[in-house]
């Protein structure tokens, strides 16, 4: 059964590109400050996996909520996995940054950067699916992939 339709209007441009303005300047942040730091290749790949695990996670988990809220099936290990593997994330940056030798204010730039992106991946994904709901042609009309099962009738676990 398709979701019902959302009674929210479209997200305003202004949100949309201050969402997307912060998720850039979050990332670029992050990555400029480790292009800059004197820490080791792998100390640095150790932030940037943890970010982009971060993201992904962040992105994952508010796909799951807004899906399961909205009625579509979302399995509880799913959802379960995904607030795991963003708490990890949190824990491994948490971790890392109290394990380093970094000057405290480097340590709060990091923190700051890495939860300012999370929020701004989380308002972007939000948009970028209430954009897509808003456009839809019609609550009623479900595209044939899209329903579980699919064109070639197997269970492919993807729903939205």
């Amino acid at each position: 059964m398709p979701a019902q339709p959302s009674s929210q209007p479209k997200p305003t441009a202004a949100f949309v590109g201050a969402s997307w303005a912060v998720l850039v300047l979050g990332v670029i942040s992050f990555v400029v400050g480790l292009w800059n730091a004197t820490m080791t290749k792998s100390e640095k790949g150790f932030y940037a996996a943890v970010l982009v695990l971060g993201l992904f996670a962040a992105v994952s988990l508010q796909k799951a909520v807004r899906d399961r809220a909205e009625g579509l099936p979302v399995s509880s290990l799913y959802l379960g996995l995904s607030w795991s593997v963003l708490a990890l994330s949190v824990l491994m940056l948490a971790v890392g940054l109290w394990n380093s030798a970094m000057a405290l204010s480097e340590k709060g730039f990091y923190g700051l950067s890495f939860a300012m992106t999370l929020f701004a991946a989380v308002a972007v994904q939000k948009n970028v699916r209430d954009t897509l709901q808003y456009r839809a042609p019609s609550p009623a009309v479900v595209m044939p992939e899209m329903q579980w099962g699919g064109p070639a009738g197997g269970n492919t676990g993807v729903a939205g």
